[in-house]
Parts: structure tokens; sequence; C-alpha cells
């Protein structure tokens, strides 16, 4: 046990440190963090952001490895905002390790943290770049059926936002980093044959106007158990 939480924040310390644009929370689209399987895997999901993302619609895909206790996924995401806001295109990932469960336990515990990356250009002529680092735990439970399995899942996290907006009319760069309490949760209904369907829903604790959240709908399929 303690040499997986060892590891998990090694993990945390590398992805807030990462230069490249891998990362956890892609925009439109929930932070998951709803177990490990083992083996292959990949997802289509579908967001609808409320006021406090900009409303629109989002498309994502994920790819997902399981290997024992660790858990690795890529995801790629297009949101197109509401009203005359440009599209926004983010790419992500997450490290994932499991602290409790295993194949003949159905209740699991999960850690994962990530990074994530993304930007947008201003009406005034400039750029506003922005890196969410989301680190939290994740709690989920099989349920199995006789004809599909149901996997219910919750994960609170801590969610850190730093942008930087350089360009535009005013003169030089500004930069600002907030730390947030997000959660987020869901409903995997698993069939056999490694298809599944989920559902999930994210939220974000601003404090500033409306509280940013989104609730998505997809289709996954996984090589493995």
């Amino acid at each position: 046990m303690r040499s997986r939480l060892r590891l998990v924040m090694v993990l945390l310390a590398g992805f807030s440190g990462w230069s490249a644009p891998l990362a956890a929370q892609v925009a439109g689209l929930p932070v998951r963090n709803a177990g490990i399987g083992t083996g292959l895997g990949i997802a289509a999901d579908v967001g609808f952001p409320n006021s406090g993302l900009g409303k629109g619609v989002a498309y994502g895909a994920t790819g997902v490895i399981g290997l024992g206790p660790l858990g690795l996924s890529a995801s790629i995401a297009r949101h197109d905002p509401s009203g005359s806001a440009d599209a926004i295109t983010s790419a992500g990932g997450t490290g994932n390790l499991k602290v409790f469960g295993g194949p003949l336990i159905p209740f699991a515990i999960t850690l994962q943290g990530g990074v994530g990356h993304y930007r947008q250009d201003t009406i005034e002529g400039g750029r506003v770049t922005t890196w969410r680092l989301p680190a939290g735990l994740g709690i989920a439970l099989t349920i199995p059926n006789p004809a599909f399995s149901i996997k219910p899942w919750v994960a609170p996290r801590l969610d850190l936002t730093h942008t930087r907006e350089s360009g535009g009319s005013g003169s030089g760069t500004a930069t600002h980093t907030e730390g947030h309490f997000g959660i987020s949760g869901g409903v995997d209904l698993g069939f056999l044959g490694g298809l599944s369907v989920r559902a999930m829903y994210d939220r974000v604790q601003a404090g500033n106007g409306p509280n940013p959240s989104v609730l998505s709908l997809g289709l996954g399929f996984r090589v493995g158990t």
C-alpha cells in the first residue's frame, strides 16, 4: 500500500511538470475516474456543458490501457460553445493507481493525477492558454448481472487551473492560477463482448457566477476485463 502511494505521488509530480499538451481534462467533457480494468479500451463521448462552460456540444475520444494496478489514458476532444466563440480543441491523458480492490473484490479505490491543455483566441486578438491539473480519488462499485454489469462511481478532486494570456490590446503577459473543489460521477453498463454504455456528470465549485458543469453520454469497448 505504501509503495503504491509513493508511486502515485511520483505520477502527480511528473504530470504537474509535463511540458507537452497531454491533459487529464479535455474541454467540455467530465474528468473520469471510474477505476482500472485490464487490457486495452476505447470510448467516444458527447458532452453537454452548462453556461459556466459556454454551453454548446463537445465530442471526444479516449484510449485506455490497464496494467495491473496502473492505468493510463489519452483523450482528444472538440468543444463548440454556443454563440460566436470559436471551437476549442484539447488533448489529454491521466495516470491512475488502484490502491484497493482486485479481481474478486467489486469495490475499488483509485488515485488519479493528470494535466490538461488547450488554447483560445480572444476578441482583442490575443491568446489564452489554459492548463488544468486535476488530482483526486475515485470510488467505484461493480454490481454483476447475468446480462450486464452495473458500475456506479464517484470521484472528488482538487481542480487546479493555470491560465496565461498574451498579445491583444494590452501589453505583456498576464497569468492566473486558482484551485477549486470538483466532483464527477457516473454509471457504466458493461455487456458481454466488451461493449459498455456510460453516463457521466462533472461539476466544479467555482464560487463566482455559474459553477461549470457538464453531462455526457458515451460508448466504450474494451479488450480485456
